[in-house]
């Protein structure tokens, strides 16, 4: 239920609320949480504290949103997709069902089924009812215009190949100007391989993507025009050609890897990425002898008034976009060589990226920028932090995406998080496990460099909940600091929590928010919602027959979560039995 004015004066969440363990005899079950509430005052009219109560296996509350239909589609579907020939054969039975059931009959079939469950509409006037529904039960959206083009693998690979390679490189064919991870590989060309609920753009023009453009511009206004806390989903790759991302994402990595080199030599190896320093007078010395010119220490010196005479990697950066400074130390220059056209492509991508930041704060919409391949990685994260330090002055409007299952995921959390403190604007991060973990597997292998994923899922589930408490402790010490925690893992969530009760972190600060996908999870998403927690569901949209591979990955990523899902579907049977025993079958949600 949704908190309201119990007593005079407005009700407010307290920071006094921790886990219990009791249960209906003075034992509850684990997963219980005791949220004290009260007025200003912290005392109802009868000098009680007020106090609210739920677990996550309280149907009522986690299906008040649904009608009784709602719930046997979810069963339906969630069971279907523990199937594996359903799933390994979803295109060919949809489109076999297309052919008898005729277009109309189809897409009404889907919206009953598969696309009414995991998409929220055909377009923003289609959605703008669910996702009013969903805010009057506390849970807002995250707009993802989830369409793409339906081509094939080898059109796929074709453009791939073409727009990932640079004028200079077509030129002497044959000749290496780039790592071998950098480089467009063809049996990986087609991105869609081993993806997990994830869009994928390719490249085929800029009229193209200007097209793309407009469409997250829309996503941005119907996010913005359907409530006042929206956030609205943007990719990269749909915004210029990805040869750029691919070379500055080289560039960004051998300038971070020279750094450790340089550190290495100064016996500063094995450290954590922030806590390694570099001697100016030493790395003078040093990279003379190697035969570099330039003013090392005049550098660094000149741009810190309080020089220490040390530099650490953020300060190693910042010099990342001074060319000249750069080719001083001989420094790959042959990556910065662009013909005009190529200067005028990649000018227009910052462009388009820098036109929907501005929408996006003019919409009091957040900009939620998604994560993608480690090959491109390192540019989107640089690319979204250069809109953070301009548009997240006064509130936090860009949200970059971390992928928790990267050996990198905490120095790169750390390393962020650092220079937000020291540049005085607002850190924002969604945390995720990560989309791409088979695909980033198999091409490390076979292309023959070190696998950038952690070695099993135990080892990625302490990585996200190292990053998280690290910028859970930096909000408790700098309100600056923001986080969405993206997972259905029921285990994280109960541990941000914690987390959050022993920081002293109230809900209604709005710093801590919470993330899972249209159709799943609902069992901690409106409960949390319905407390006054801030919780978002990612929220697909589009034409039924153009979200197919979207819905086909979703299938795909639906068999290994609903295989162990088993008991979201026995609450959802318990649920439909309790409405069955009290007579509340034909239940309708009141909103």
């Amino acid at each position: 239920m949704q908190l309201h004015n119990q007593v005079a004066g407005t009700v407010h969440l307290r920071s006094v609320w921790s886990w219990k363990s009791r249960g209906q005899d003075g034992i509850r079950p684990q997963g219980w949480i005791r949220m004290t509430c009260g007025t200003d005052t912290g005392r109802s009219s009868g000098g009680q504290l007020k106090k609210y109560q739920y677990n996550f296996e309280q149907t009522r509350e986690a299906y008040k949103s649904k009608d009784s239909l709602e719930l046997l589609r979810s069963l339906v579907v969630f069971k279907l997709c523990s199937y594996d020939f359903l799933v390994d054969k979803n295109k060919e039975i949809m489109g076999l069902a297309k052919k008898i059931l005729g277009q109309k009959s189809f897409d009404q079939f889907m919206k009953m089924t598969f696309y009414g469950q995991f998409v929220a509409g055909e377009d923003h006037n289609d959605i703008k009812p669910l996702i009013q529904k969903n805010h009057s039960f506390g849970v807002g959206s995250v707009l993802d215009y989830s369409v793409e083009e339906d081509i094939s693998q080898e059109e796929a690979e074709r453009k791939e190949m073409d727009s990932c390679v640079s004028a200079a490189e077509k030129e002497n064919i044959g000749k290496d100007h780039r790592e071998r991870k950098y480089q467009v590989h063809k049996q990986f060309s087609d991105r869609r391989g081993g993806v997990t609920g994830a869009r994928t753009y390719f490249y085929a023009d800029e009229a193209k993507c200007d097209q793309h453009m407009e469409t997250f511009i829309k996503c941005i206004k119907a996010s913005g025009g359907s409530s006042m806390d929206g956030f609205s989903a943007i990719k990269m790759t749909a915004l210029g050609r990805p040869q750029f991302l691919l070379q500055l994402s080289e560039v960004l990595v051998k300038w971070r890897r020279f750094f450790t080199f340089l550190a290495s030599q100064q016996g500063k190896d094995g450290l954590e990425a922030l806590e390694q320093r570099l001697e100016l007078t030493q790395l003078q010395e040093f990279m003379t002898k190697l035969g570099a010119n330039g003013d090392f220490y005049g550098w660094f010196t000149g741009r810190k008034e309080d020089s220490t005479g040390c530099i650490d990697m953020l300060d190693w950066n910042s010099l990342i976009d001074d060319r000249t400074k750069i080719s001083d130390l001989g420094f790959s220059p042959g990556l910065w060589k662009f013909t005009v056209e190529e200067e005028q492509q990649m000018k227009r991508m910052l462009q388009r990226v820098d036109v929907l930041a501005k929408h996006a704060l003019e919409s009091g919409v957040r900009l939620m920028v998604d994560a993608e391949q480690t090959y491109f990685q390192p540019a989107i994260s640089r690319l979204t932090l250069e809109m953070q330090r301009t548009y997240n002055r006064e509130k936090p409007v860009i949200f970059n995406t971390y992928q928790c299952y990267l050996k990198e995921a905490y120095d790169n959390v750390t390393m962020d998080v650092e220079l937000s403190r020291r540049e005085g604007w607002h850190f924002a991060a969604k945390l995720v496990r990560g989309a791409y973990m088979y695909q980033e597997r198999e091409r490390a292998k076979e292309i023959g460099y070190e696998d950038p994923i952690n070695p099993d899922y135990e080892s990625t589930n302490r990585m996200y909940h190292r990053c998280l408490d690290y910028v859970l402790d930096e909000i408790a010490l700098n309100r600056k600091a923001n986080v969405m925690v993206a997972s259905h893992n029921e285990d994280t969530v109960k541990h941000t929590l914690t987390r959050m009760n022993e920081l002293g972190l109230i809900p209604t600060e709005n710093k801590v928010y919470f993330g899972q996908l249209l159709g799943m999870c609902d069992q901690i998403s409106f409960p949390l919602g319905q407390a006054g927690f801030p919780v978002y569901k990612y929220v697909p949209y589009g034409p039924v027959n153009e979200v197919m591979p979207y819905l086909s990955r979703r299938a795909q990523e639906n068999r290994g979560f609903m295989k162990g899902a088993q008991k979201e579907r026995e609450l959802l049977w318990k649920e439909l039995k309790r409405r069955l025993a009290s007579g509340e079958l034909l239940y309708k949600p009141v909103y």
